[in-house]
């Protein structure tokens, strides 16, 4: 898409400043889903929108026949139930209980548990570099997570869950791409998930309800096709490009396009915790990720 660029960096720069702004606005876009539809439900068919996107660029690339692949298939199934259904699902409850900027901010912090995940539980040399980094993190989720001491916001918590969970499912998803390509490994977890969140919005009782499907299409659209879908191939384009801790510092602006869109779109003024929290939550990225032993980022 970017190919009138000619050099690769620059294109990989923009792949994924574009897919950070994309993906700056999927707290927005699923808050404005809540307006008739119920999370479970809102996250059901925006996924099973993003495996219609899948399907379609499977079908394209010519890749179904990787699905033959059971060690892939295998690796894609514990993530799915890790990622696709546990961390979106803790992900869009949350968003009934905190604001867009929190939710972003604190989910910044799945660069630190990688780190403890990766690198720590890996037994590797730990410089002083990653010390200061996770410091950094770990201080910016605090002020963030502050403001429960004045108003608890359940979401915040949940956020925080989905974070902690995400690199096991990440360290799955890796085995997978080894042996499958990204877009297979997307549809086969999308068409999983999919009725899985359905029996679960069945159980928590929430129901579908067409008239609630009507009014909220665009959104859901937006969610599955645009957020979920466009944005995930922005991300892959990217890190054939660049390297992956530049792609994870980079990312960054999507916390900033959170908190800009949630103040003009859902009047949610940034408090003084999240600008406090915004600093020292880049600085703990750009430390974690820029160097030779950089943490290993996937977008879940």
């Amino acid at each position: 898409m970017f190919s009138f660029l000619k050099n690769k960096e620059k294109q990989g720069e923009v792949y994924i400043i574009s897919s950070a702004i994309l993906w700056g606005f999927f707290p927005i876009i699923t808050i404005l889903s809540y307006k008739s539809l119920t999370p479970l439900v809102s996250l059901a068919v925006s996924t099973f929108i993003s495996s219609i996107f899948f399907g379609v660029l499977v079908w394209y690339r010519g890749s179904i026949y990787q699905i033959k692949d059971r060690q892939a298939m295998f690796d894609t199934l514990i993530m799915t139930l890790i990622l696709g259904v546990g961390y979106y699902g803790l992900y869009f409850l949350a968003l009934q209980y905190t604001s867009a900027g929190n939710a972003s901010m604190i989910a910044l912090t799945e660069t630190l548990f990688s780190y403890l995940f990766f690198n720590v539980w890996r037994k590797e040399e730990i410089i002083n570099q990653h010390i200061i980094g996770a410091v950094l993190m770990i201080v910016s989720a605090v002020l963030v997570l502050s403001s429960n001491f004045q108003q608890f916001k359940y979401g915040d918590i949940l956020v925080l869950l989905a974070s902690v969970i995400t690199p096991a499912g990440n360290y799955y998803q890796r085995r997978a791409r080894q042996r499958a390509s990204s877009e297979v490994i997307w549809l086969i977890r999308s068409l999983i998930a999919t009725p899985i969140l359905l029996l679960a919005a069945y159980i928590a009782g929430e129901r579908i309800n067409l008239h609630s499907l009507e009014v909220s299409w665009l959104v859901l659209l937006i969610n599955g096709l645009v957020i979920m879908g466009i944005s995930k191939i922005f991300w892959l384009e990217s890190i054939h490009r660049i390297n992956i801790a530049k792609a994870n510092a980079l990312s960054v602006i999507a916390v900033v396009v959170t908190l800009l869109s949630a103040w003009l779109i859902l009047n949610q003024t940034p408090t003084i915790w999240q600008v406090m929290a915004l600093v020292p939550m880049i600085g703990g990225v750009i430390l974690l990720g820029f160097s030779k032993k950089g943490v290993e980022v996937i977008e879940p």
